[in-house]
């Protein structure tokens, strides 16, 4: 592999010249242009009566496809350019203009819905089994099926338009928000203003001392940012619900499940599995604070990392332990996350004006992704880097899919980067060097499990006793902070001596309007994956094709006609999950059999 890797990415192979990128100005305009052919070519047509007269139909459908592309290129391109660089305004007007362009595009597919729902029955039957429609039947009729839910063409049209300055402007504003975000720091007789994204990577420092007081300052500039993120938050969760009432909708979760191709019955059996499930995670948490000499953890300490082992990892150093460990499971999968550090997919350079967090996102014309992070050489951000890889390569073996095929729920999105964490921790654990190492490494693995099985629960149990309340009117910022704290007590089963009340301000996954409820899909994905690398690990190297097979299958089944196809288990009930969960415990129990003081 090439060194020194690029830590920052290529972003003039897509665009050139940035948020003034002329190439790009055009770009976007053309797509106006298309959008505007397909609002003609809908407006006014009538659902086809045969076969034989939905040739309109099947080149409106082509030109949506070719749009839906178009789209994602442009949402991918202004959104690495706002989170590499939250000073960039350009970027957050080019956001609001891509919006705008996105709910024209709405508006034509409302006409698009009109037209699917009316056809007939057994013309539809036939117009599935078409050669232009075989590869995205499962998506037209996911689509004419929702038309059904929904209200009349011009009253979603009119909904989507105001969702631009309404909804999605709300969402808008938290970035700027984070924007102005700083904490003063002083590190080595220096006196530093970190970034929101700094300032969380610091908070899992080694030194508890320093953890401690970046964490209150953490707490407190929240605090100071509380009102306008509750502003943001109340207004999201209000536009929703008013949406849903106008279509008749009474479960806060239609649409998340819906998005998710997921049946409520497996939702309630995966949390079920992991409600049953935490008293070994406890047993974790209570010897991890006996090991860091405390009575009870912190919020700052559950990701802390343990003694003199959390070494720094070089990025060059991370980016190979990945690439090889890859390569023991697929050599392909190997060969593209090589290819994308190369190439300079990754934005991962530790500096001041970065959002927070990261992603992955997907440029379908171009072929390519991109990956954001700050890198600070923990562990943890190997793990991250890991992580975006596995949602890099999901959409890699799919390129040469129809757009619509190429759609998979965020819950599959999140297993393919979930499994590519998975290989590296179980990896990084065998080449362990001595006891103290391979301690720190499983430590660092459960980490996942607490993630996915207490921080997300806590997340979703939140959310959905915060849309209980916003029905009833706007929810305070005290009001948030206890609804936080009681969800946090409950699925850290009371565990901690101090928790994080300004969680919901700080997440950036709350004011996604994307996906509504932005928590459940991560532990499904840890979980589901989970599962598949116990299948994995049985069938060694030969399983590698297979993996490939189920990932192209994301974007055209339900969840469960996924797993009953390619793993021939019932997701609906709670063995599966039962049996997932069953490998994060192993590790809990080797974990507390290495560090028994007895």
């Amino acid at each position: 592999m090439k060194t020194p890797l690029p830590q920052v990415w290529n972003m003039d192979r897509i665009f050139a010249g940035g948020s003034a990128s002329v190439e790009f100005a055009a770009f976007v305009e053309e797509t106006d242009k298309l959008v505007a052919e397909l609002a003609r070519k809908l407006k006014g047509g009538e659902p086809p009566a045969s076969k034989e007269g939905a040739w309109g139909l099947m080149e409106a459908v082509s030109l949506m496809q070719t749009i839906l592309f178009r789209v994602r290129e442009s949402e991918s391109f202004v959104g690495c350019l706002a989170a590499a660089n939250t000073a960039d305004k350009k970027a957050l007007q080019l956001d609001g203009r891509i919006k705008t362009q996105l709910a024209a595009y709405q508006s034509a597919l409302t006409q698009l819905d009109r037209i699917l729902k009316g056809i007939e029955d057994d013309v539809w039957q036939e117009l599935k089994g078409t050669p232009e429609w075989d590869h995205i039947a499962f998506n037209l009729d996911e689509r004419r099926t929702a038309a059904r839910e929904k209200l009349p063409p011009e009253q979603e049209a009119l909904a989507a338009d105001l969702a631009v300055d309404g909804y999605h402007g709300w969402s808008s504003m938290y970035d700027t928000v984070v924007s102005h975000f700083a904490i003063h720091h002083e590190e080595d007789g220096k006196e530093l203003k970190l970034s929101a994204g700094q300032a969380f990577n610091k908070l899992h420092t080694g030194d508890r001392k320093v953890r401690a007081e970046l964490f209150r300052k953490w707490e407190e500039a929240w605090g100071e940012k509380a009102d306008y993120c509750a502003d943001a938050l109340n207004r999201l969760g209000g536009f929703r619900l008013q949406l849903y009432r106008h279509r008749g909708w009474d479960s806060i979760l239609k649409e998340p499940l819906s998005l998710c191709r997921m049946k409520p019955e497996t939702l309630d059996a995966m949390w079920d599995a992991v409600s049953r499930s935490k008293e070994p995670v406890t047993r974790y948490l209570e010897r991890k604070a006996q090991i860091l000499g405390l009575d009870r953890l912190a919020w700052h300490d559950v990701s802390a990392p343990l003694g003199e082992n959390a070494k720094h990892i070089p990025y060059d150093e991370g980016a190979k332990l990945i690439v090889e460990q890859f390569g023991r499971f697929s050599p392909k999968l190997a060969e593209f996350a090589q290819a994308a550090l190369e190439e300079g997919w990754i934005e991962g350079e530790d500096r001041p004006g970065k959002r927070p967090g990261g992603f992955c996102t997907s440029f379908p014309l171009k072929q390519e992704t991109r990956i954001f992070m700050t890198y600070s050489g923990t562990m943890d951000n190997v793990s991250t880097l890991a992580h975006e890889l596995g949602h890099a390569y999901h959409q890699h073996v799919m390129n040469d899919m129809p757009a619509l095929a190429q759609e998979y729920a965020m819950n599959v999105a999140e297993t393919a980067s979930t499994f590519a964490e998975m290989i590296v921790s179980d990896a990084a654990l065998k080449l362990a060097e001595d006891k103290e190492e391979k301690i720190a490494l499983l430590e660092q693995k459960i980490q996942n499990t607490v993630a996915f099985m207490m921080n997300i629960h806590a997340r979703f149990i939140f959310e959905t006793r915060f849309y209980e309340e916003r029905k009833n009117g706007l929810v305070s910022v005290e009001r948030l902070n206890e609804l936080m704290l009681e969800a946090q007590k409950e699925a850290y089963c009371g565990m901690l001596s101090e928790y994080h009340p300004h969680f919901w301000a700080s997440k950036l996954h709350f004011y996604i309007t994307d996906v509504p409820f932005y928590n459940f899909p991560y532990t499904f994905g840890f979980l589901f994956s989970s599962g598949i690398y116990a299948q994995a690990q049985a069938e060694g190297e030969e399983f590698g094709e297979r993996y490939v097979a189920l990932l192209r299958d994301t974007g055209s089944m339900s969840v469960e006609h996924l797993a009953a196809k390619h793993l021939n288990v019932d997701l609906s009930k709670p063995d599966f999950w039962l049996q997932a969960i069953e490998l994060s415990l192993k590790d809990i129990e080797e974990f507390l059999a290495l560090t028994d003081p007895a």
